[in-house]
């Protein structure tokens, strides 16, 4: 049954990032939080996992079938990739160093004010 509920899950993030570019943090983290009582840094960490490289690349192929991909989306893409693989490595070292609890309510913290400014933007 779990397997299932982690292919929901899955299912879930994945439509969800190729409608809007979100998936790990919004639903995966959340959902292992909440749903298999995970701790935030294994949460972290399993999404981590599934969304290596692989992942992104059938919405890649598909924007790009589609027409919406240009060659300053592949080059700007390119430029966040450095900045996440660095940012990646250094934030996985400071959520490693905070304890579950904070960890958690920083993580409930972000959400928060990233819903709220979109709201109100």
């Amino acid at each position: 049954m779990q397997t299932v509920f982690l292919l929901i899950i899955g299912i879930a993030a994945g439509l969800l990032s190729g409608m809007f570019g979100v998936g790990g943090g919004i639903i995966i983290v959340p959902a292992l939080v909440l749903l298999f009582g995970m701790s935030q840094h294994s949460a972290n960490a399993t999404s981590l996992v599934a969304l290596l490289l692989p992942v992104g690349i059938l919405g890649v192929m598909e924007y790009y079938r589609s027409g919406k991909i240009t060659t300053e989306n592949i080059w700007l893409g390119l430029i966040l990739a450095a900045g996440l693989f660095a940012g990646a490595f250094f934030g996985a070292r400071i959520a490693s160093s905070l304890s579950s609890d904070l960890l958690r309510k920083a993580f409930a913290l972000f959400t928060g004010i990233v819903a709220l400014r979109l709201w109100f933007k």
